[in-house]
């Protein structure tokens, strides 16, 4: 990033950066709780729209015309797209946020008031709240080899509670300002100095985990990651990706394997493929099973199919 955009960077408060895909309705909603939240900010919003066939960009226009929009060819991912939104951004901090929340009351001001008084934080998450306002968990350490084994998995269930308590980090109240290794993609906060040292985000992350590798590599950089509690924004959660289900699931799963390649060695990346694909193999077998026995033959045959693919794929990344 040249000079000169650096220093147009500190004529604004803040950018925000929303990469959308097909979620219209909720994206719509999340602007307008924008532009009632950021009272007396100097911002920008920047709407990267990646090829959606349900005239989210047409809406944007008509609704939003203070928007920057831009408009790809195709479904470029969630690292790409918000690594297109960073690119010509220029406010002091940058607040990435999905298109299916809502930011509540003064979050924004808060957000950055803290941050101007904490010089030494890079990034900062708010409190994500659920659609009935109960609080969504989104804080977290950096998974090791253990968490990877049970979290997000058909093993949860029996994992140690030590391994998933220490990762979910129990240990603190969801109400308590706390020092984390990364927080949800859904919503959080990057002063501009950071991207300026550390970069954006690895596009080879299609989407997930990403988040969890570029905060590895700021807290790498000397910089610390707060929960801030303080500020809300709710967040309705998946709304894109429950579109694509077999999708979700390789994206999910091959950037999991690349995240422990990359941070724990390939050996780690290795085993990691080769047990998830172990997971698939078991589950599609069970679901095949409960399909000949007749068991809502219908679901069982989608799952199958699902699962299939993800075996198909081999869960290789780029």
């Amino acid at each position: 990033m040249g000079a000169a955009l650096f220093m147009w960077g500190y004529m604004l408060d803040l950018s925000i950066v929303v990469v959308t895909w097909n979620v219209r309705d909720l994206l719509k909603e999340c602007l307008e709780s924008i532009y009632q939240s950021a009272q007396g900010m100097t911002i920008e919003v920047i709407v990267v729209d990646a090829a959606s066939t349900d005239h989210s960009a047409a809406m944007v226009r008509n609704s939003f015309p203070a928007a920057h929009l831009i408009e790809c060819d195709s479904n470029v991912g969630f690292s790409k797209g918000n690594n297109l939104g960073i690119e010509v951004s220029q406010g002091r901090y940058v607040l990435l946020l999905n298109p299916d929340t809502r930011v509540i009351g003064s979050a924004l001001n808060e957000m950055v008031a803290y941050m101007d008084a904490h010089p030494t934080i890079g990034v900062i998450g708010p409190q994500l709240l659920n659609a009935d306002g109960t609080v969504q968990s989104s804080r977290r350490r950096f998974p090791t080899l253990w968490t990877g084994i049970f979290e997000s998995t058909w093993l949860q269930p029996i994992a140690p509670r030590r391994v998933l308590d220490r990762y979910y980090m129990l240990d603190f109240s969801d109400n308590q300002i706390v020092s984390v290794d990364w927080v949800f993609g859904a919503a959080f906060l990057v002063r501009r100095q950071v991207i300026d040292q550390v970069g954006g985000f690895d596009e080879g992350f299609f989407m997930y985990s990403e988040e969890v590798d570029w905060q590895k590599r700021i807290k790498q950089a000397g910089w610390q990651i707060v929960y801030y509690p303080g500020a809300q924004i709710v967040h309705y959660g998946g709304r894109s990706s429950d579109q694509v289900i077999a999708e979700r699931h390789i994206h999910f799963q091959t950037s999991k394997v690349r995240y422990f390649g990359k941070h724990h060695g390939p050996l780690a990346g290795a085993f990691m493929r080769f047990y998830l694909l172990a997971h698939y193999v078991w589950q599609l077998a069970l679901e095949a099973l409960k399909g000949l026995l007749g068991h809502e033959r219908q679901l069982r045959k989608e799952r199958v199919r699902a699962y299939w693919q993800v075996l198909r794929s081999g869960l290789k990344g780029s």
